[in-house]
């Protein structure tokens, strides 16, 4: 798989407190190793949307992930609010992960990341076009 990196994406989390830092790029790590794991994926562009790192692929939903302030105690994983992949995860994870309404999937800082019902997710939104007219995307 091709990686595509914008620079600033470094700087942005260079800019983390060090409190969250080490939880997002563990989180990173887990969208970059998904990614090369799906068949027919061949290149994964890592850039900024809304100053957040991003993850896009040709027949994926945009992924995001960033901490806010407001909410320092946690970080998300964004996905687009009027796909159906936040609906489905709710599904699939209740019991598991917390949710943000449609459109993230929320972690607190002190945790340990749930790998493999995230790159679950992951793997659903890096080929969520392909998917998307399936029941319960496939899952």
């Amino acid at each position: 798989m091709e990686l595509k990196s914008d620079l600033r994406v470094k700087e942005v989390f260079d800019q983390y407190p060090e409190s969250v830092k080490s939880q997002l790029l563990d989180l990173r790590e887990l969208v970059l190793n998904t990614a090369s794991e799906i068949d027919g994926l061949v290149k994964l562009e890592e850039t900024l949307k809304w100053g957040e790192p991003s993850y896009l692929t040709k027949h994926g939903s945009t992924l995001r992930m960033d901490w806010k302030k407001k909410n320092p105690e946690q970080f998300a994983l964004y996905f687009k609010c009027t796909s159906k992949l936040v609906e489905t995860f709710k599904i699939l994870y209740k019991d598991k992960l917390r949710f943000e309404g449609t459109r993230a999937i929320v972690f607190h800082i002190d945790e340990k990341l749930p790998e493999k019902e995230i790159k679950h997710c992951i793997t659903l939104a890096l080929t969520y076009h392909k998917i998307k007219h399936l029941p319960m995307l496939g899952a």
